[in-house]
């Protein structure tokens, strides 16, 4: 047994200091990104925020409405092979879609057999478990690479520097990091397991880009202030569940309590999602997710120009004109909770 006593942090335990600046509007901010990728080699260019590949979020009509303004979605694991194969056909910008799928055997015959109908039209795949520390996950991640010398591949997920450049050695050009910090997991209840999110972000994101690898931060934002901490902390992308549920693009009917409508939004690992794709738990497992209603929000894209505005006003707040720059600019302070304590009406 080992105790690490350093403090670890929550995006709820800072706020970023601000900074002079020199930018007369967050007009003049640009929260583009561009990299080219340690082992695809792939260039990309986009508003570096990714939708999460959770079936009431990451579908073809999220992906429809977010692609105008730059950003990403992860596409649910469960879309038959017919419906990917002609989404990834119209897909125009190959950055807008991942391709989403786990590591059983069933997982990688069905991905053979899209690639097989499309060819080179996909070329962002997210390899993605709920514990990445198994060798089968790693093995994995190695073979899909040595397969696909040109895919680019986020992997996750994980919380720890090592795990981090292990997985990028393996091939991961993005390793997705983050265990139980999202809305509707209870994984750390569960089980106990996981870790701090933004401390996560800070020690996995100095692990990847000393191999020139990318990270994800995926869980724990639930404002706009929270990607600004995210990215301050050296995320090079942030993926979002919780925050972008409850629109039109979101999958599941709409539900009216008590004159008001709300759309059903759960964790992947709840039961409701292995009751509707695995028959149920197994009796090996329990559930680690809820199932929760989320206030009707209508179009996706006022949400997506609230969270894109709030990211640029934080980086006129410590003087960065431009995303990349804000993780240097960015000083983190801690405190007791980062709101200032009077409720918001509604």
């Amino acid at each position: 047994m080992h105790i690490d006593r350093d403090i670890k942090l929550d995006f709820r335990d800072v706020l970023i200091r601000p900074k002079r600046s020199a930018l007369p509007s967050r007009a003049e901010v640009d929260i583009h990104r561009e990299f080219t990728f340690k082992h695809s080699q792939r260039k990309y260019r986009g508003i570096p925020i990714i939708a999460a590949n959770m079936d009431t979020v990451g579908t073809f009509e999220m992906a429809l409405a977010l692609a105008p303004y730059g950003l990403s979605v992860a596409l649910h694991k469960h879309y038959g092979e017919k419906e990917l194969a002609g989404f990834f056909r119209s897909l125009k910008v190959k950055s807008n879609a991942f391709y989403s799928m786990g590591i059983t055997k069933a997982d990688r015959e069905k991905f053979e057999r899209v690639i097989g109908r499309v060819g080179e039209a996909i070329e962002y795949v997210c390899i993605d478990v709920a514990n990445g520390y198994t060798e089968g996950f790693v093995k994995f991640v190695e073979n899909f690479r040595e397969a696909y010398p040109k895919m680019t591949i986020m992997a996750g997920n994980v919380v720890t520097g090592e795990m981090t450049e292990e997985l990028i050695l393996c091939g991961a050009d993005i390793v997705k990091v983050g265990i139980g910090p999202g809305s509707v997991c209870t994984t750390r209840d569960m089980t106990g397991v996981g870790y701090p999110q933004l401390s996560a972000v800070i020690e996995c994101a100095d692990a990847a880009h000393g191999l020139e690898g990318r990270i994800c931060a995926d869980g724990g934002c639930a404002t706009p202030g929270d990607l600004a901490k995210a990215f301050g902390g050296g995320a090079d992308f942030v993926m979002l569940g919780g925050m972008l549920a409850g629109h039109d693009e979101c999958a599941g009917k709409i539900v009216k309590r008590a004159g008001r409508q709300y759309k059903p939004f759960y964790g992947m690992s709840s039961r409701a999602a292995m009751e509707k794709y695995a028959g149920g738990v197994a009796q090996y497992r329990a559930s680690e997710g809820k199932e929760i209603l989320v206030e009707y929000r209508g179009p996706v894209a006022n949400t997506v120009q609230e969270i894109l505005g709030g990211v640029r006003s934080a980086c006129t707040y410590v003087g960065a004109r431009k995303l990349k720059e804000l993780t240097k600019r960015t000083t983190f302070v801690r405190v007791r909770g980062p709101g200032n304590g009077v409720p918001a009406e509604g």
